[in-house]
């Protein structure tokens, strides 16, 4: 069933309701009806709070109606403190009093099995025809800070201070691990204006409430655990709307282990997919990958959409040697560069540091810096905001006793205020000390003030890689021009593996150069073939159940004479039928015999999540030893094909290497190009293709091997869009 598309404006009942009726209310303070009006009420919920009991007439001072269907105004949003057997009579009554959202807390529906899939789908249908937005079921349900919604029975929620910095939205997969983010990121300043847990997504889903943010003019980050997309196509255009407005997309993706990967297909029933191509999804995206809850704490304090990084160039200053050689390696370690910094800045630094302080990079101010002179941190600051060189400047400690009220500290803040250098002050963590008392004021002009506990080094590092992905954003990249579809379908036969022929003539189709080749069916047939392409030639088995011909010894190469064609001819079949004596043998296929040049592999399959992806590597050892490949999401841009190369190890070898000349690579890319629009055309038929090897030539290209894997039936792989 296809999935109806609803706007982003229908979930504003449920995230920013009027007026909240609790299902399930409870006289008992203990019990989950209970807790969640006291913390409606303890968090200064704007609106009405509606507690339905049977029978009490007051609930925690608040009036209580035996029913949905006795309150006499609008209710925007129920919140089900029932069982999972009292939920579709509960829909039902919803449905009759016109709500408009709900929140399920209650488990037992499709991660349980059949059946309670079979339920969880019912109840999805008949609240989607009732125009009912859902969140969960099996979830801890969702927040609001800016207007007090504490939709949640978890009372943790409220021990936790909701003073710090707004404007960071979090949806999660899972609800405890994101009940404990949020209050971590409490605990650092952060106060998410939204906490959603998603549950297993019978209505809205993480890609629905993404949405919302996008759009929300409150929202400036929006963040994210994630087990597995269930709407890949919407997250795409997602991506593209949220770098256009520069709110970065931080998710949290788990599976990177395999057995992450199947605890999280096992969690709530999400499609993990591939880690890989997840990795490869992101970055074509513009979507930011953070390693764990920190990540987005330290990114939101860093984050201000007007002074995003200008690069990768970081200076380290530091009152400790062994700090700042630390915090270089870490810098390093995340791909930023220690710049090194050119005369001029280190004969200005120079000037007012003493003779003891190094002002390389790392910049050493000595202890005498944090004792007896903290006008030592002003000097280096002057002259790197000055250096175009410079992009990122980290104090790694800074003067604890300035305040608001101290020159020099106000010096720095005009200096760093004026500057387009993104500035950070990183303190080592010491319980009561980690903070000097000027934090407030330096974060209000814009210097960030984030605890080593945090990893801001890896944070800035992911801010640098966000920053690059918006200045890619504004600049025009088409995706590869579509000719439409040729026609391949006499040659696609369902369930079956194509033989090399075969798939090389789909190859042809679609304009990707391949080897000139005949069929011969007899020895003195493939003379005749062999004398017409010219020696030498190559001759190998061609056979649709034999896809790896080298297992088969079925190929012969560099076949420079008649009789050595007949003799090739003989064995190949030979071998072949010896191979797999079930084999269908067209022939043997007679090519021509390639002079060497640098191997490459592309490749491309049906993935379960996100439909045709490219691959793309260097040959031989490189892809049989290394694993040198990088993949992309079809339909690729031409800089999507360029990025693949450019994200392979051994790309010096497409450049030239120990003085070879530089390969063909617009041809590689006009390959990868053909073979995206070639599985996108097809997406529905081919699930696997392999061209191995593709051999790139200072000039030119040409595809000496191909495979292609047709799948049972058409649509055998469902891609879920939004």
């Amino acid at each position: 069933m296809t999935q109806q598309v609803i706007g982003y404006e229908s979930l504003r009942p449920l995230l920013n309701p009027k007026s909240i009726a609790v299902l399930g209310a409870s006289e008992n303070k203990y019990k989950i009806g209970h807790l969640q009006i006291q913390a409606l009420i303890d968090g200064k919920f704007q609106g009405d709070i509606i507690p339905i009991h049977p029978s009490a007439s007051e609930i925690a001072g608040l009036k209580s109606y035996p029913t949905l269907a006795d309150v006499p105004n609008e209710i925007d949003l129920v919140i089900f403190c029932v069982s999972y057997n009292q939920i579709k009579a509960g829909l039902v009554a919803c449905a009759e009093k016109k709500v408009k959202s709900a929140i399920i807390f209650a488990s037992g529906f499709s991660e349980t099995g059949v059946e309670g899939q079979k339920l969880q789908q019912e109840l999805a249908q008949y609240a989607q025809q009732h125009g009912i937005r859902l969140v969960g079921p099996n979830c801890v349900g969702l927040v609001n800070t800016s207007n007090g919604l504490i939709g949640t029975f978890s009372p943790a929620i409220l021990t936790v201070p909701m003073n710090g910095k707004k404007g960071v939205g979090y949806v999660s997969q899972s609800g405890a691990f994101g009940v404990l983010t949020y209050m971590a990121a409490a605990q650092h300043g952060i106060s998410f204006n939204y906490f959603i847990s998603t549950g297993n997504e019978m209505d809205a889903s993480f890609e629905d409430f993404v949405e919302y943010m996008v759009h929300d003019d409150e929202t400036s980050i929006i963040s994210g655990y994630l087990e597995g997309t269930k709407k890949p196509e919407k997250l795409k255009l997602l991506a593209k709307q949220a770098l256009n407005k520069k709110k970065p997309i931080l998710l949290m993706k788990t599976g990177r282990s395999n057995a992450g990967s199947r605890a999280a297909a096992s969690h709530t029933g999400a499609l993990a997919g591939s880690d890989k191509i997840y990795d490869a999804f992101f970055k074509q995206y513009g979507i930011i990958r953070v390693d764990d809850f920190e990540d987005i704490i330290a990114f939101s304090k860093l984050f201000n959409p007007e002074k995003l990084p200008t690069g990768k160039n970081t200076v380290i200053i530091t009152s400790s040697g062994g700090r700042g050689i630390n915090e270089a390696d870490r810098c390093e370690s995340y791909g930023l560069n220690i710049v090194e910094l050119s005369k001029e800045t280190q004969a200005e630094i120079r000037k007012t540091l003493p003779e003891y302080a190094s002002v390389s990079n790392p910049i050493d101010l000595t202890a005498a810096a944090s004792v007896t002179n903290p006008e030592f941190y002003l000097a280096p600051l002057k002259a790197l905001v000055n250096d175009p060189d410079v992009d990122n400047i980290i104090f790694t400690d800074f003067p604890y006793v300035w305040d608001e009220n101290s020159p020099m500290l106000q010096e720095f803040v005009s200096i760093a205020k004026s500057s387009n250098k993104l500035i950070g002050i990183f303190p080592f963590p010491l319980e009561g000390m980690t903070y000097p008392k000027a934090t407030e004021t330096l974060v209000a002009n814009d210097v960030s003030v984030i605890s080593g506990t945090l990893n801001p080094v890896r944070a800035l590092a992911k801010l640098v890689q966000y920053s690059s992905y918006v200045q890619m954003n504004e600049q025009a990249y088409d995706v590869a021009a579509d000719f439409g579809p040729a026609s391949i379908e006499d040659l696609l036969k369902p369930g079956t593996t194509l033989s090399e022929s075969e798939a090389s003539q789909i190859l042809d189709r679609y304009g990707i150069p391949t080897t000139k080749r005949y069929i011969a069916k007899e020895s003195e047939e493939a003379v005749e073939m062999a004398k017409e392409i010219g020696f030498p030639v190559v001759l190998k088995i061609d056979s649709p159940h034999i896809p790896h011909k080298t297992e088969a010894d079925g190929i012969r190469l560099n076949i420079c004479t008649e009789e050595e064609v007949r003799k090739a001819f003989e064995e190949v079949m030979a071998n072949a039928k010896e191979y797999n004596p079930a084999a269908t043998l067209n022939g043997v296929s007679v090519q021509e015999m390639l002079p060497n040049g640098v191997e490459v592999i592309i490749g491309a399959h049906n993935d379960e999540t996100f439909g045709p992806v490219i691959m793309a590597g260097l040959g031989g050892i490189f892809v049989e030893v290394f694993k040198d490949i990088a993949f992309k999401v079809a339909p690729l841009s031409s800089k999507d094909a360029f990025d693949l190369l450019e994200e392979l190890q051994g790309k010096a070898l497409l450049h030239g290497a120990r003085g070879k000349a530089p390969v063909d690579k617009e041809a590689i890319i006009d390959v990868l190009l053909k073979v995206s629009n070639l599985m996108s055309d097809n997406k529905d038929t081919i699930k696997e293709l392999d061209i191995n090897p593709l051999i790139v030539y200072e000039k030119g290209i040409k595809a000496a091997d191909a495979m292609i894997v047709v799948q049972e039936k058409v649509s055998e792989i469902q891609v879920i869009g939004g």
